[in-house]
């Protein structure tokens, strides 16, 4: 059953009507599919019925990503392959980030697009709905993004029955020259530390035990509490939630290194709750492309915050993002980054060709990088990085870790948990064992693979907490 919040109550199943039905769906971050629980939670609260095809629809929505080119031409590419449902009378929608950058110009790419709203917008849904229920061709929701408004919405569907997710800040100043989103989801804004916390006590009354709270630079966070006295620092904000009883673990994304603050460490050393793994993107580990990309940080410093990592009582596993290819990257400026690869040693490393985006610095840069060298680069750094992980994973072997249970892949027999430090772990267990996901059980880790672990249950029964 999914579970939904009004004002972060239950309301358990909310009144349908059939002849309302809407298909959504989703591309990109956490951030979106986060944002899609939002859009579900306020459909099904209107009357509307989610279905899981496109054809049963009589709205079709797509929450869209615009970090990197594929992700948005897969949105029109989406459109174009179900335009012949248009004239079946199906109504079309564009939300998120490409509807933000592509405004009223989807209107023209796609005639048969009916509504297209940015994810500040999503509150005001229901108003959207009625016009285009009343048969309106064109209703937009763009303008919110540069308000101080709450960006939360009435309604929240919980699609996961375990894992929660709460986003206490949304937007970005941080303005690098490769990037879109300022400019599709609007300057920082921050929720209070007493709104966050609410949320996180409502989630655990619903038997959530696991929350990972959200923002684009979530350590920037800045506690919009009108009284100085109560506000907390993003750190005591991680505290406070993992306090909270029936928590069990509190994880955060994604992280700016220049807003990363020590502090967040020693929250990380003294509070178990939280989980022992931190999303640090560094991008490129050359300062001069760093700064041609407006990154706000060096090299040395960014490694300041891996040191405070690396000293810390508790193993911290460290992830990253990072960029190939940038306008003017030269082949030293690679060699850099594959030599930070070496120097943090990460437990695993998103990596992406550099590529152009409207409204950015970087699109009127010279020097652009040939496709094909991006290409090779990209191949360098993941086979170095995949030795890394490989290594790393090994001194996990025969290791006792606890995994909270997500799925069961029946094909082989091994259920998939995941590690505090966020690492996948794939496990076996003696015929007839029941186990659900969302509990947590011991694992004997066997095997060291570079993407994942693989172990034996020792124990189905559930570790002492608070």
């Amino acid at each position: 059953m999914r579970k939904t919040s009004r004002n972060r109550l239950y309301l358990g199943w909310m009144p349908v009507h059939q002849e309302k039905t809407f298909y959504l769906e989703t591309f990109g971050c956490q951030m979106n599919a986060h944002d899609s629980e939002k859009v579900v939670g306020t459909l099904v609260s209107e009357g509307y019925r989610q279905v899981s095809t496109v054809e049963e629809a009589g709205l079709v929505l797509y929450n869209t990503c615009s970090i990197r080119d594929k992700a948005e031409q897969k949105v029109f590419n989406r459109l174009a392959d179900y335009k012949k449902y248009a004239k079946q009378g199906k109504k079309f929608g564009v939300l998120g980030c490409v509807a933000q950058q592509e405004g009223d110009r989807i209107f023209e790419k796609a005639p048969y697009v009916s509504l297209v709203a940015g994810s500040a917008s999503y509150r005001n849904l229901p108003k959207m709905l009625v016009q285009i229920e009343a048969g309106n061709r064109r209703v937009t929701g763009l303008d919110d993004r540069e308000t101080d408004e709450c960006f939360e919405t009435e309604f929240t569907a919980r699609t996961n029955s375990h894992r929660g997710y709460i986003t206490i800040i949304e937007g970005c100043d941080k303005f690098c020259a490769y990037c879109v989103v300022p400019f599709t989801r609007g300057k920082e804004r921050s929720r209070t530390s007493a709104s966050v916390l609410a949320e996180a006590r409502q989630m655990a009354d619903l038997g959530y035990t696991e929350i990972q709270l959200l923002g684009q630079n979530v350590n920037s966070y800045y506690d919009s509490t009108g009284d100085p006295a109560k506000r907390k620092t993003f750190a005591e904000l991680l505290t406070a939630v993992a306090e909270v009883p029936g928590i069990r673990r509190v994880r955060f994304t994604t992280s700016h290194p220049r807003d990363f603050g020590k502090d967040i460490i020693e929250a990380i050393d003294s509070e178990p709750g939280l989980c022992d793994h931190v999303h640090l993107p560094v991008q490129s580990g050359s300062t001069r492309v760093l700064d041609a990309m407006q990154r706000l940080y060096t090299r040395e410093q960014y490694l300041e915050r891996i040191s405070w990592m690396k000293a810390a009582r508790r193993d911290i596993s460290i992830t990253s993002d990072m960029i190939v290819g940038f306008p003017g990257e030269t082949e030293d400026d690679f060699q850099q980054t594959l030599s930070l690869l070496d120097e943090v040693e990460y437990d695993a490393v998103f990596a992406f060709k550099y590529s152009p985006r409207p409204n950015t610095p970087a699109i009127a840069m010279e020097d652009a990088i040939p496709d094909e060298e991006k290409s090779r680069r990209l191949t360098v750094l993941l086979e170095k990085q995949r030795e890394i992980q490989k290594r790393r994973n090994q001194k996990h072997l025969n290791e006792h870790i606890e995994v909270m249970v997500e799925s069961k892949n029946e094909s082989r027999g091994q259920w998939m948990g995941r590690t505090s430090q966020n690492k996948t772990l794939n496990f076996s267990a003696p015929p007839d064992t029941r186990i659900e996901a969302g509990n947590y059980v011991q694992v004997r880790v066997t095997t060291a693979l570079p993407n994942s672990l693989v172990g034996e249950m020792i124990s189905s029964q559930e570790s002492a907490w608070k």
